[in-house]
């Protein structure tokens, strides 16, 4: 017996959605025995985004049952059935999470479409449920309300069914190892996480750190590491007791805390950190006339580059940024093979450093700044941004091009004087991975506010 099921939801953080319309149809492989469809009222406000999309607005669900009042039919009509659903992970986790506010251990065997589809029709351009029924010729109305997308579904497992014609990979797709169910101390565990940024912990029974990592939703990663599949998963489920945290409140304070400690813990169930997070890098050279050009080049430590990437195509990429922020020449800087002067000169973007029209002096003077804009290197600085809470600030110091150390704070006159925000600076490793960290972090993202300290 299966139960063929979507359900429809507020949106919102993870684990804090909540259901707008359920469907349910109880099938036993020949035909529908038995259905529930029901708008539910969430209790919650809905999405902009979630009304756009489904059509269901908070005025229709004023007078809809709670999830309370329907919970029983719902435990009835899915009794010795399988959940199928597309997806199936995502509307398990909903319903386990709403029963769970009732006191009610709420437990189904699962079978997603989505995994079934991969396997019987890989052929298919799409495995979304709208373009796979589409290609299938399936007729499909009502897309994105809980009882269209359940009858969608449930025409696409007829055909599944029909094309698994030896019935092993239903068996195999079933998750007989509740993969993607949590156990009750699991539920707990991810219970009191916040979906915040920050960094967790797993820790075995002796309190060991075994796991820890940098997330912007802490209660998201680790329901995905409870829920992920694999011998390496399933032992650190195993032996992962507890969970703590640390709110960063910045992503760039995550990034730097998990590089540091990742060092100091060296946790069993991490890949082993490699020397550095990097593998080339862009520095400058002075050519036989004195003009400085940027090159990109691979590397085995920061060996003078300015900037430090993942890829050489990355690195290259930058030079092209570069030498367009700053009216830098194509020929000098590699991207060009012209013999004379360059395209950008004939165009006006090169100020003809290419045939020696512009001095050494100022384009030399163009590199520096573009230089400086992009690194690190000799600053004194403080990079403001987010904090744990409202009014609070993270600050991350910088001297003489180094990392130093982060804290947070919430009154400006603690990072305006230098020997009080020292005081408040937890002090941490400087080296060339924090540097590449913070150096590619602000070349991508924006933080508060950078304020430069007088030496």
């Amino acid at each position: 017996m299966y139960a063929i099921l979507d359900i429809e939801t507020t949106g919102g953080k993870y684990n804090e959605e909540g259901i707008t319309e359920i469907a349910i149809h109880k099938f036993d492989g020949h035909q529908v025995v038995d259905q529930f469809i029901s708008l539910v009222n969430p209790e919650k406000e809905i999405q902009p985004f979630v009304v756009k999309l489904t059509g269901i607005n908070n005025k229709m669900l004023r007078t809809a049952p709670k999830f309370h009042e329907v919970a029983k039919r719902i435990v009835e009509i899915t009794q010795d059935a399988v959940l199928v659903a597309h997806n199936a992970q995502f509307d398990y986790r909903i319903l386990r999470t709403e029963f769970r506010r009732l006191g009610y251990n709420f437990e189904r065997k699962t079978l997603c479409t989505v995994d079934l589809s991969k396997q019987l029709i890989p052929e298919a351009e799409s495995h979304s449920l709208g373009k796979l029924v589409r290609s299938l010729g399936i007729a499909v109305s009502d897309r994105h309300r809980a009882n269209g997308d359940a009858l969608a579904t449930l025409k696409l497992f007829k055909v599944l069914l029909t094309k698994d014609s030896d019935k092993t990979i239903i068996k195999n797709v079933i998750r007989k190892e509740t993969h993607g169910e949590l156990s009750d101390r699991q539920l707990d565990i991810v219970e009191s996480i916040p979906s915040e940024v920050g960094v967790y912990y797993m820790h075995d029974k002796e309190g060991e750190i075994i796991f820890l990592g940098k997330s912007s939703d802490m209660k998201k990663r680790v329901n995905q590491h409870f829920t992920k599949s694999g011998s390496k998963g399933r032992q650190l489920q195993k032996a992962t007791k507890k969970v703590t945290y640390e709110k960063t409140g910045s992503e760039l304070v995550a990034l730097l805390k998990e590089n540091e400690e990742l060092v100091r813990n060296r946790p069993k169930f991490n890949q082993k950190s490699p020397l550095q997070n990097f593998s080339h890098g862009v520095c400058t050279h002075t050519d036989e006339n004195g003009y400085q050009i940027l090159k990109a080049k691979n590397l085995k430590d920061k060996n003078g580059s300015f900037a430090t990437f993942n890829s050489m195509m990355a690195a290259e990429n930058f030079i092209r940024k570069l030498t367009k922020e700053f009216r830098l020449c194509d020929k000098l800087n590699g991207i060009s093979a012209a013999k004379k002067n360059c395209s950008n000169y004939d165009s006006g973007e090169c100020d003809g450093a290419c045939i020696r029209k512009e001095s050494i002096e100022h384009y030399n003077q163009k590199v520096s700044e573009a230089v400086s804009k992009y690194s690190l290197c000799d600053k004194n600085m403080v990079i403001v941004d987010k904090g744990r809470d409202i009014g609070e600030h993270s600050a991350i110091l910088i001297k003489n091009g180094h990392f130093k150390g982060l804290g947070y704070y919430d009154l400006n006159h603690q990072i305006n004087n230098i020997h009080i925000l020292e005081s408040i600076i937890v002090p941490m490793t400087g080296n060339d991975a924090s540097e590449h960290i913070i150096e590619t972090y602000l070349r991508k993202r924006k933080v508060s506010k950078i304020l430069h300290l007088s030496t």
